[in-house]
């Protein structure tokens, strides 16, 4: 994945200095998300989906994944009660994946007991996150559980989890945009776009 000259995009003035290409643009990512939400209904339909968002950063991908949904239930004769639920998953601080990993909101996660639980997530990088999340879960005896992760990073550090349903694979570079974010900038770019070194220092905590 080589990515796009920025000049091709519209990228908001105040980061056209902190990146280096347009890796996935936003209609791409819409197209991308319309499949996978058609390939979950077929393999999860028929049950209660119980979508499980990550946040911070799942929070964009999540909503555009049920607006594609909830058109799909509409629009077809195999449609599916779907609920929402939210958990915070914190590994981060600056560019390095840190080794702790804090569950926030598992006091309710006992409530999925029994349930089609559907794990939406932003970006799989090392899989460590999600493995820990999935163990937590697994102790609450839900019936069924699928991730859905909008990327996968190809990564020398991976643990070799992949999720259920992958929208884009992307290299180990730095990524921003349509809700990555890189100490909480760039949550308003809409393209995937790869950071920078300056930037990286310009946005340092």
């Amino acid at each position: 994945m080589k990515g796009h000259e920025l000049d091709l995009f519209c990228v908001p003035k105040h980061y056209e200095n902190d990146l280096d290409k347009v890796i996935i643009p936003h209609g791409l990512i819409m197209d991308r998300t319309e499949r996978l939400a058609r390939d979950i209904i077929r393999d999860m339909g028929g049950h209660h989906i119980v979508a499980l968002c990550v946040l911070k950063g799942g929070y964009t991908f999540f909503a555009d994944l049920l607006d594609y949904i909830k058109a799909l239930n509409q629009n077809s004769d195999k449609s599916v009660p779907l609920t929402v639920d939210f958990i915070r998953v914190k590994s981060y601080c600056n560019d390095k994946s840190t080794n702790s990993v804090k569950v926030i909101g598992g006091d309710e996660l006992s409530n999925l007991s029994g349930k089609n639980v559907l794990i939406v997530e932003d970006i799989v990088e090392t899989g460590r996150t999600m493995e820990t999340l999935l163990s937590l879960l697994s102790e609450c005896n839900p019936k069924m559980v699928k991730v859905v992760s909008l990327l996968v990073k190809r990564t020398p550090r991976s643990s070799g989890y992949r999720p259920d349903y992958i929208g884009f694979e992307v290299p180990d570079a730095f990524l921003v945009g349509y809700a990555l974010d890189y100490n909480e900038y760039f949550r308003d770019l809409s393209h995937i776009c790869i950071l920078n070194d300056q930037a990286k220092e310009k946005y340092k905590v």
